[in-house]
């Protein structure tokens, strides 16, 4: 039985006479954390966007679990089991904690939004959203207003809104920027519990965390894949130091 979990073929995006995303084909396999790297302007976040469904490739294919999913709208992606976060912190800073995961959790129900459905799908509802809580560490928070909080612990709820939605896999779109080094290390402990679950595909921008928690690496240039692979294989390509790392050992911005 195939363990992969996402792959594209030749994946492509064109704007114009711009090239944002240039033939890539890549993996992701069960509970691996696959991070995707780049300067800015590399493609990383077009990527992002076609693998969720936000942008349509102009060419290339995506299978999620060997389904082809290429051109599908944001929603049907979602509710086939892709979470997404966002590079901005995607929260409703009114609501408390539950209630954000609640009303993430409610747009997985088939009629998210009646207002006469079985007491059954209500409990459901809560239930997922206190679990995504528990997963994301934030259970003692459940009842604090998001604006309360800090802004590590709202992008801590930010990934417990994706938890919320039952997903199969994540797509995280750098969850540790704007983050000092305490928030970032508790948020990573995060990812690493919850890789003992899901696959994920990280793009993010503090090298230090990508090199301590990536099985496999990618690393784009100008839309075009130059290195993917095991960490160590990567990070030590005279292609990728050249290109991306320069001579140094390690990468001071991403």
């Amino acid at each position: 039985m195939s363990r992969t979990v996402l792959e594209t073929r030749d994946l492509t995006m064109r704007f114009g006479g711009l090239v944002a995303v240039d033939r890539v084909s890549l993996q992701v396999e069960a509970r691996q954390v696959h991070a995707i790297i780049g300067p800015n302007g590399a493609g990383k976040s077009t990527m992002i966007n076609l693998l969720t469904g936000a942008l349509r490739p102009t060419a290339g294919q995506i299978l999620f679990y060997g389904r082809d999913i290429t051109g599908m709208s944001p929603n049907r992606i979602s509710h086939l089991g892709m979470g997404r976060s966002f590079q901005r912190t995607n929260v409703f800073p009114s609501f408390t904690c539950l209630e954000n995961c609640r009303l993430a959790s409610q747009s997985r129900l088939k009629n998210s939004f009646r207002f006469f459905r079985p007491a059954e799908s209500y409990r459901q509802v809560t239930e997922r959203a206190e679990r995504a809580l528990e997963l994301c560490g934030l259970s003692h928070r459940r009842h604090t207003p998001a604006a309360a909080m800090s802004h590590g612990e709202q992008r801590q709820l930010e990934i417990g809104m994706v938890l919320a939605t039952d997903p199969r896999f994540l797509v995280l779109d750098e969850p540790m920027a704007g983050m000092g080094q305490r928030e970032s290390e508790t948020l990573l402990e995060l990812l690493r519990e919850l890789n003992r679950e899901y696959a994920l595909i990280l793009v993010e921008h503090d090298m230090d965390a990508v090199f301590s928690i990536a099985d496999v690496l990618t690393v784009m240039v100008n839309g075009a894949v130059i290195a993917s692979g095991p960490l160590d294989a990567v990070r030590n390509s005279e292609a990728v130091q050249h290109a991306y790392l320069g001579e140094a050992d390690a990468v001071e911005e991403a």
